[in-house]
């Protein structure tokens, strides 16, 4: 997913990934919460993670 992202937005902002423990995996843009593993107990779908940066970016 973060290649999509990168392909996707790349240009627009940078794209940090943070290595961790655990299985977390957890995507905040501009200060807002996109997506949280750990909250919904599953793996995130590229869609869900992208709209709302799509949202975001055209506000």
């Amino acid at each position: 997913m973060a290649g999509q992202l990168f392909e996707e937005f790349g240009q627009k902002f940078e794209i940090t990934l943070i290595p961790t423990s655990g299985g977390v995996f957890e995507v905040d843009f501009d200060g807002q919460d996109i997506f949280s593993k750990d909250t919904l107990q599953r793996h995130a779908e590229y869609e869900e993670v992208a709209q709302p940066i799509r949202e975001i970016l055209s506000s």
